[in-house]
């Protein structure tokens, strides 16, 4: 949900989106999912409640939500919003996850504030995540990617894809750098979950993608004049733009219909600098700028999974040894046993 349309909702989420974007220094994605998420979640209370006659779930107005509504909420509506979420919306695990964590930590900054006497939504339980290995390019495909960029914008879709597999940036991240994050030393400011800046060294590729992209990229009529990226409309390239553009790209080098995305380049690039560049899994985690080891853990997996199937792919792996008769040799003697010593 856009900064803009956070004035359709209702007062106390509001106030709850700013404390999670200036207390707790949440990134704007997170905010914004956040407000999606809740703003769902009351259009489904008012359905569910019959507190509204507009048709197209949509459209349904929640500004007119009060205290009194968001106080009367149990755990069984939390449950019943849930279950439409994923036999109406066909949300996955991963999505109704980020909803119970929106609905607790509304419901947490409720009780804090002591806007609301308990807390419904303490004993909300997450999906269970399924865990998955990641979908990552082998080199070749990424090489195969590369160098099948071409046409319009080629020059700004090789300098982004070239950072994706090279220094594993999130697509927020890709999209919020500026010019000025750019440093003469050849590295890279960027910004991540909960604002955290982190340095990316640059290495020649990246370097030399940037420099290629910058004679071509957008001066005159541009909205956003330090965004790094620029759209065709002149404005800072934007999330779905970038995703639009990877899954093209994709397909154009043969390698579309596997469900792969600017995120799963993101893991080609841990996953290649584990395999091929013998990278510490410590310094991957700093790389990506993940918050725990466990998470960045997975790209070790893969690569076993790799040599897994390697092993078992080798020509001879079918080949059993002869099934011959074997005698069974008597245990040597004490004589034996006397001689041998």
């Amino acid at each position: 949900m856009k900064k803009e349309e956070f004035t359709l909702l209702p007062q106390a989420v509001q106030e709850f989106l700013n404390y999670c974007a200036v207390i707790k220094n949440r990134s704007d994605l997170t905010v914004g999912e956040y407000a999606g998420d809740l703003c769902t979640f009351f259009r489904f209370l008012k359905v569910n409640r019959r507190l509204t006659d507009e048709a197209d779930f949509e459209k349904i107005d929640v500004s007119d939500v009060d205290m009194d509504l968001i106080s009367s909420v149990t755990l069984t509506d939390a449950y019943t919003f849930l279950v439409f979420c994923k036999n109406e919306r066909g949300n996955n695990e991963r999505t109704r996850a980020r909803k119970v964590s929106a609905l607790r930590t509304f419901y947490k900054y409720l009780t804090v504030q002591k806007k609301i006497d308990e807390n419904p939504m303490q004993e909300l339980d997450t999906p269970k995540l399924r865990k998955t290995l990641p979908k990552y390019l082998t080199l070749d495909e990424s090489m195969q990617l590369l160098a099948s960029i071409n046409g319009e914008y080629k020059e700004r879709d090789y300098c982004i894809i070239t950072l994706f597999l090279n220094c594993g940036l999130r697509v927020s991240e890709l999209v919020s750098l500026n010019l000025s994050d750019i440093r003469s030393n050849n590295t890279l400011s960027v910004t991540g979950k909960g604002n955290k800046e982190r340095t990316i060294y640059l290495n020649d590729a990246c370097v030399d993608a940037i420099n290629a992209y910058l004679p071509y990229r957008p001066v005159d009529g541009v909205k956003d004049r330090d965004a790094l990226f620029i759209s065709r409309r002149n404005e800072r390239i934007s999330i779905k733009t970038v995703q639009y553009m990877v899954k093209k790209r994709l397909e154009a080098a043969g390698l579309g219909g596997r469900e792969l995305s600017p995120h799963k380049l993101r893991h080609t690039a841990a996953t290649l600098m584990y395999q091929y560049g013998n990278v510490d899994v410590l310094a991957i985690k700093e790389i990506l700028g993940h918050e725990s080891l466990s998470t960045t853990q997975i790209y070790t997996h893969v690569v076993d999974k790799q040599l897994r199937e390697a092993a078992e792919a080798n020509p001879l792996s079918g080949v059993k040894a002869p099934n011959r008769a074997r005698t069974r040799r008597a245990p040597p003697s004490d004589d034996a046993k006397e001689s041998a010593e």
